[in-house]
């Protein structure tokens, strides 16, 4: 049975990240409070020498712990997103991690929302839209919205550097708008929603991705007709496919 650590267990990803691996792996948390049900070191990620006995001996850390919405104080950025990201990454090389699952966000390219025809989508003005619009990729160049969405990339770049240098194998997720209420909540959730379940399943796959995935980025939302963001790299890499949709709460 893998050993998976999991930072930021008790947020919203990390209890449905809990429900889908608890039983098939043995779990650990990375959390300032207690989780209940797995074993639980408490300490902040920003804090290195408190945060390393908890890499000992660990196949696969999952990186949910950050500080996830805009308008934040730049300290808490610093702290968590900056700090923590490379605390988290520094911690797995030196315990032989073989392998870093590290939650992004949308919020590296959600930026595009700026322009046509994206801003058009995301606002809902879907009579304004055309009836195809480029898909944004892994490969597509980044546009990040807000210090919350440049923190994202710094973690990406993070990921990428600690994949080449040291040989850890790093899974970048994009994720999208996920709710305590478990739908979309306004008019760009439509595009950019994603259901606990599908983020869940797309962690999961990433656990299960062979070693030779070394490096990679993939966006996770649900099956979301008036997305702009590509599954179908995830499909072909991971064989993820979202069994969720936005569409069923249009109105």
């Amino acid at each position: 049975m893998q050993k998976i650590l999991v930072t930021g267990m008790s947020g919203l990803i990390g209890g449905a990240v809990k429900k889908q691996l608890e039983g098939k792996y043995q779990l650990s948390a990375l959390n300032r409070r207690r989780v209940d049900g797995v074993e639980c070191y408490q300490a902040d990620i920003s804090d290195f020498n408190a945060i390393l006995p908890a890499f000992r001996d660990k196949d696969v850390v999952v990186h949910l712990a950050a500080i996830a919405h805009g308008d934040q104080p730049w300290e808490d950025y610093l702290h968590n997103n900056i700090i923590g990201a490379y605390n988290v990454f520094e911690a797995s090389r030196r315990a032989n991690v073989r392998r870093v699952i590290f939650a992004s966000s949308g919020a590296t390219v959600a930026g595009w929302e700026r322009v046509f025809p994206y801003n058009a989508i995301t606002e809902g003005r879907y009579d304004e839209a055309p009836s195809t619009w480029k898909i944004l990729t892994h490969e597509s160049p980044v546009r990040p919205k807000g210090i919350y969405g440049c923190t994202k990339l710094w973690g990406e770049a993070l990921a990428q550097h600690y994949s080449d240098a040291h040989g850890i194998s790093v899974i970048c997720l994009r994720i999208g708008a996920v709710h305590s209420e478990d739908r979309p909540l306004k008019p760009r959730d439509f595009a950019n929603w994603c259901s606990q379940r599908d983020v869940a399943r797309m962690v999961e796959k990433c656990i299960q991705a062979p070693e030779s995935v070394k490096f990679d980025i993939f966006y996770v939302v649900s099956k979301n007709n008036w997305s702009y963001r590509d599954l179908e790299h995830a499909r072909q890499v991971l064989g993820f496919v979202p069994q969720d949709t936005a569409d069923k709460f249009l109105s």
